[in-house]
């Protein structure tokens, strides 16, 4: 008996550490070609055109993959930030990544099939807890034919810094500090993953802009993950990720399981 109780205990260790060692960093690829991001976001129901972006950040704009190995609820998709792309990678050991610039804004123009536009989006900073209701206030825009829609659902105002944390929306707010977080990132704080929305737009051109800027000083850095393929004419689909304690708990109990029916065979 207490040989095959080792051979089940054995096999779960194995099972857990080799989860564990699947467990992938963020992925973060600079890309500065503005028609390749916005492609990239592009889903049913929308065409992208004319794409441009401006930024005064090195490598603060680009791709990002592997973010559900992070605890995130957006597994890949286009990233902007205020410094630099490797400020969001985890762990988060820093309590004030900075990277070199301040703004990212990623323009296009595009039409919809069905006069609505949806996308997936969470919003995060290192600004998070310390400069909260403070002047430091990241500016995070998504402006659809100039009217910004990175809004609360039910009315809850504006995704900022000072309008979504333990304090205020708290429902919408994901805390991260540093050493003890839930996410595998570097920033100290998060939305949770939300929806943009429009209707009525009808189906000829419209402009959209994604606008992220420092407020106040250049210090500390914030960046908006945009999920690829959700910006359609439908809403996209969301996730919500097993937390990873729990993963691996059940991946043990499944090892555990498979050594008993192999002692019973």
């Amino acid at each position: 008996m207490r040989h095959e109780r080792n051979i089940a205990l054995a096999l779960a260790l194995t099972v857990i550490g080799a989860f564990s060692t699947a467990q992938a960093a963020l992925l973060v690829t600079p890309n500065s070609d503005a028609n390749v991001l916005a492609v990239a976001l592009a889903g049913s129901g929308v065409t992208i055109t004319s794409a441009t972006l401006t930024t005064n950040t090195t490598d603060g704009v680009g791709s990002f993959s592997g973010g559900f190995s992070t605890g995130l609820s957006i597994d890949s998709g286009v990233l902007l930030t205020t410094g630099t792309l490797a400020n969001a990678v985890g762990p988060n050991n820093s309590g004030g990544a900075t990277g070199a610039g301040s703004f990212a804004q990623l323009d296009f123009s595009f039409t919809t099939t069905t006069g609505s536009l949806f996308f997936n989006y969470i919003f995060g900073s290192e600004e998070y807890l310390e400069f909260v209701n403070s002047s430091f206030n990241d500016s995070f825009q998504l402006l659809l034919n100039g009217t910004n829609i990175a809004t609360l659902p039910g009315g809850g105002g504006a995704v900022t810094i000072n309008n979504v944390n333990p304090g205020s929306n708290p429902a919408f707010f994901v805390n991260n500090p540093q050493g003890t977080g839930p996410l595998d990132l570097q920033y100290d704080g998060f939305t949770t993953l939300l929806t943009a929305s429009a209707t009525g737009l009808g189906t000829g051109l419209n402009t959209f802009s994604f606008r992220i800027a420092d407020v106040g000083d250049f210090n500390l850095d914030s960046g908006v993950f945009l999920q690829a393929g959700s910006f359609g004419s439908v809403p996209p689909p969301t996730h919500v990720p097993e937390p990873l304690s729990l993963a691996i708990f059940g991946f043990g109990l499944a090892a555990l399981g498979a050594a008993r029916r192999f002692r019973r065979a």
